[in-house]
């Protein structure tokens, strides 16, 4: 062959094993299906990531959640119909129905059926039976997505899957704290009528801690103020604390509680110039009598000051109060016409509860 034919074909006359020092490049089957687009970089497939139809999935008759607030169901269809499910739901595979359950997102699932959907983007995991309800409880609190009614039964149900071991365990095995599990607990000893609230929205977990360990009529006259008012948790459980040892005859009947509450609350939290006189009048009277030294009127007191939510005494708060005080009896005093009668009965007490405390 002449040089010019070597040139053009070098393999004939020349050793095209890599150069010293440099490796061969080796190809294998699986870097023909590789991605090597600058996005795929640090990203893997999910092999169990599937797109299902609905009919081959079914709820599970066992998990927590009992109640699916029909308004937020509306809602999430309509979002279902508008963008798709933007977020898969999660199933296990239960190969003796050959179906699949859900683990976690029930309430995606109703919302794609009633959107009109035929199938739905899932994520399939092999989760033991063991370990099931420990799944769709932790998924459920941390996104509290569960009502407390709901929560306590299945957190009752899951100490029995695991072999009824103390509470704290239980607490440990679903990620939370002992006095948040038997915060969820006490929802249970409530009456149906409050669960039944709860489960419906109308009545918060931290409001109905209030009506736990009243009496049932009392609890249930409570019940009825909180829902019909909406009243804040903090303002419930001032009322129920004052509640638990007000009279109410006979006490077990549940308008007679009503109307109990409704002076009690008239004092605690007074909402006209009745309520505001009374409750005055009763700190007045009590500061007399325990300005003469009256154990029975200190004790009275102290119950007044917590009942009533007194601030604690500061000389600035004391300051700004007296100015005002001042401001309006230099106006009532540059009346011509003298106080009226319940004024000057309120001033005569006012003085008197001020002798008291003076004579200290």
């Amino acid at each position: 062959m002449n040089d010019r034919a070597q040139q053009a074909n070098p393999s004939h006359g020349e050793d095209q094993s890599p150069s010293p020092g440099r490796p061969r490049r080796r190809f294998t089957v699986d870097s023909l299906f590789t991605d090597t687009r600058p996005q795929a970089v640090g990203v893997k497939d999910l092999t169990d990531a599937k797109i299902i139809t609905l009919d081959r999935i079914v709820p599970d008759p066992a998990q927590p959640r009992r109640t699916f607030d029909p308004e937020r169901l509306d809602e999430l269809t309509a979002s279902i119909r508008a963008e798709g499910v933007l977020q898969p739901i999660v199933v296990r595979l239960d190969r003796d129905q050959d179906r699949y359950i859900i683990v976690h997102g029930e309430r995606r699932f109703r919302a794609a059926r009633l959107a009109g959907l035929a199938e739905i983007p899932a994520i399939v995991r092999d989760v033991p039976r063991d370990r099931l309800l420990i799944h769709q409880l932790m998924e459920n609190i941390v996104r509290d997505d569960l009502n407390a009614i709901d929560r306590a039964s299945a957190i009752r149900a899951l100490r029995g899957q695991l072999g009824d071991p103390p509470w704290e365990d239980v607490a440990a095995a679903v990620g939370i704290k002992r006095s948040r599990l038997f915060q969820l607990l006490g929802t249970e000893k409530l009456s149906s009528g409050a669960q039944s609230d709860i489960r419906e929205g109308r009545l918060s977990e931290k409001q109905s801690r209030a009506l736990q360990g009243l009496p049932a009529a009392k609890q249930e006259a409570l019940r009825r103020l909180v829902v019909a008012e909406n009243l804040p948790a903090a303002a419930a459980t001032r009322l129920a604390r004052a509640f638990r040892d007000f009279p109410v005859s006979p006490d077990d009947n549940v308008d007679a509680a009503a109307a109990a509450l409704e002076t009690l609350r008239s004092i605690v939290d007074p909402r006209d110039r009745s309520g505001m006189a009374q409750q005055s009048g009763l700190l007045l009277g009590a500061i007399q009598e325990a300005g003469r030294g009256s154990r029975a009127g200190r004790e009275r007191l102290h119950n007044l000051v917590d009942l009533v939510g007194t601030p604690r005494f500061t000389n600035e708060r004391f300051d700004k109060d007296l100015n005002a005080f001042s401001r309006t009896l230099a106006g009532l005093a540059s009346k011509s016409a003298a106080a009226t009668p319940e004024a000057t009965a309120a001033l005569r007490s006012l003085r008197e509860a001020i002798d008291a405390l003076l004579q200290e």
